[in-house]
């Protein structure tokens, strides 16, 4: 798709800078899930600009670590990918999973607060307020558009998520009391990434 169709889409997003790095391109085999505090974790993500066969294959590789990581959902920095891509399967099943490539997201005004983990920061958990409902656009595989109303657990995956492209973590959408408690858990997954 081209740039224009894909700005005029995603006018609504925050105007923070994209990664001025170009996306690299590797192996999609040899992806893996990237744990904090890898700074690509907190970037935020550029737009997806071509849908190829290289993309699908990536795509692909990330509903496998979804699955076998019993996730619900990955999106690409979570394997190193600057780009605004990611999978959801409410059931952790790779085979059900839906990619959505440059989404948007519109929030719901009703609000819920429910745990949340996250794969790229394993053994941390907690309470994070999300919108109940949102509008989820963006495309699919094939390049078409797509728009799905969700609400409840699809609505929270796609809001972490989507959250992952804007470079926030959940530990970011806890309470302050909350992140001082999990200082230790944090402070060791830095220690062990050296």
């Amino acid at each position: 798709m081209s740039r224009d169709k894909a700005s005029k889409r995603h006018k609504r997003r925050a105007t923070a800078a994209a990664s001025p790095v170009a996306a690299p391109r590797p192996d999609p085999e040899s992806l893996e899930i990237v744990l904090w505090p890898d700074p690509v974790l907190t970037r935020r993500a550029g737009d997806v600009e071509k849908i190829d066969s290289w993309l699908l294959q990536v795509i692909e590789r990330m509903k496998q670590l979804m699955e076998s990581h019993e996730g619900v959902g990955l999106a690409a920095p979570q394997v190193g990918l600057p780009l605004r891509l990611f999978v959801m399967a409410e059931k952790a099943k790779a085979d059900q999973a839906i990619a959505v490539i440059n989404p948007v997201l519109e929030l719901g005004s009703e609000t819920l607060e429910a745990e949340e983990g996250c794969l790229s920061l394993p053994g941390i958990r907690g309470q994070v307020i999300r919108a109940k409902s949102v509008t989820l656009t963006g495309y699919d595989v094939k390049g078409g558009p797509v728009s799905m109303p969700l609400e409840d657990f699809p609505a929270r995956i796609a809001q972490h998520e989507n959250d992952h492209l804007d470079g926030v973590l959940i530990i970011a959408r806890m309470s302050p009391s909350a992140r001082i408690a999990l200082g230790k858990k944090l402070r060791d997954l830095e220690a062990r990434a050296g």
